[in-house]
């Protein structure tokens, strides 16, 4: 009986340290053989919103960004992503679209690997409630006036949405601010990988008659 102490003792330890490898060492020796587009690889690749954006918003864009080129837009997408955490948005929308409950009618085919093999997209924003639609392919669903709107009010784009208001992301004029700029373009930064749009059961009847949901 003396001896059972001890062996529960090492079993304990014994199975926390399998668990550790098992579940944290191998993943990561195995993710980091695999290669990450880096904040500055993907600013490379200015989507068409950010352009808009400083078109849009000259003055305020001005002052948080300078002028739209790789570097401000390596700036807004890691802002924009940092207050997307902050804000707690990853709890009602995730950035990952399951296998599951027909998620692929609602937000897409289901998520692929490669979608997520950048330095933007670790760690997974998987989420963990469906309050919200997916937003891993946002880009080029709505305009940059439309996030603006629902940003600062969604009420006034989507009327049954119980989505807070965030018009800390505004100045006293009502224009978006540094952080209202960075989290808009990290948004339509999302999906701009793809294309096209994918079609689900909220926009088909749009993307059929070749119109911009």
């Amino acid at each position: 009986m003396e001896r059972v102490p001890t062996i529960a003792l090492i079993a304990g330890i014994s199975t926390f340290l399998l668990g550790f490898i098992l579940m944290g060492v191998l993943p990561w020796l195995g993710q980091s053989k695999i290669p990450m587009k880096s904040v500055e690889e993907i600013a490379r690749d200015i989507p068409a919103d950010f352009y808009q954006l400083a078109e849009d918003y000259p003055e305020e864009f001005r002052r948080a960004y300078g002028q739209p080129d790789a570097r401000s837009f390596a700036k807004a997408l890691r802002l924009g992503r940092e207050v997307y955490i902050a804000e707690a948005c990853w709890h009602c929308h995730s950035q990952f679209v399951r296998p599951v409950s027909n998620e692929d009618l609602r937000f897409g085919p289901v998520s692929t690997v490669e979608e997520y093999t950048n330095e933007m997209n670790l760690p997974h924003l998987f989420g963990t409630r469906r309050v919200g639609p997916d937003l891993i392919r946002e880009s080029g669903k709505r305009s940059n006036d439309w996030h603006a709107a629902h940003f600062y009010e969604p009420r006034f784009v989507a009327p049954y949405s119980v989505m807070p208001s965030y018009r800390w992301f505004f100045d006293a004029q009502d224009r978006p601010n540094e952080r209202g700029l960075a989290i808009i373009a990290y948004v339509q930064w999302l999906g701009s990988w793809r294309r096209t749009v994918p079609e689900t059961i909220y926009n088909a009847e749009a993307i059929q008659k070749g119109e911009q949901p």
